[in-house]
């Protein structure tokens, strides 16, 4: 096993936190000098909160971590591609670089929509590695979103 995939391991144990709590399955880790310092996961709707994403609450816990809001040096493991307010806040953030589970066509933009990570005019590009462990991110959120189908049939079923 390499070491993006002991990582990406990892950030697939917050996703199916998030699972269990009816959310997304989205998780990440932030790694600094071959240690864990930063864990997070999906909780939009647990917190009723638009910025309850995986990567934010990661980048939170790992500034308080680092006691300086620049990640230099750690690289994030997540499970799937950064959305556009993700994606930003890690530019922002000055990470260094990104592993990606899998890609996100639908809104990612570490590639798939845009590419924020090396956008030539800001002033930090993102070292990127995509495709760590995709078969079992891709069909974490493949089941989810087939379940949650499922759950919300039978709830409407229910109703009637």
């Amino acid at each position: 096993m390499t070491e993006d995939e002991q990582y990406m391991r990892e950030a697939i144990k917050q996703a199916r936190k998030a699972y269990r709590l009816w959310e997304v399955p989205i998780g990440c880790v932030i790694v600094y000098e071959g240690k864990i310092i930063a864990r997070g996961y999906n909780r939009r709707n647990t917190d009723k909160n638009t910025l309850a994403h995986a990567e934010i609450t990661a980048i939170k816990r790992a500034s308080k971590v680092m006691g300086d809001w620049r990640l230099e040096g750690c690289t994030m493991y997540v499970t799937l591609e950064p959305c556009q307010m993700c994606a930003g806040a890690l530019v922002q953030s000055r990470i260094s670089k990104v592993v990606i589970g899998s890609m996100n066509p639908k809104a990612g933009c570490a590639g798939s929509i845009l590419d924020m990570f090396h956008m030539e005019r800001f002033n930090h590009q993102i070292e990127t590695v995509q495709g760590v462990m995709q078969e079992q991110c891709s069909e974490m959120l493949s089941s989810f979103f087939r379940e949650l189908r499922q759950k919300k049939k039978e709830e409407k079923l229910q109703q009637q």
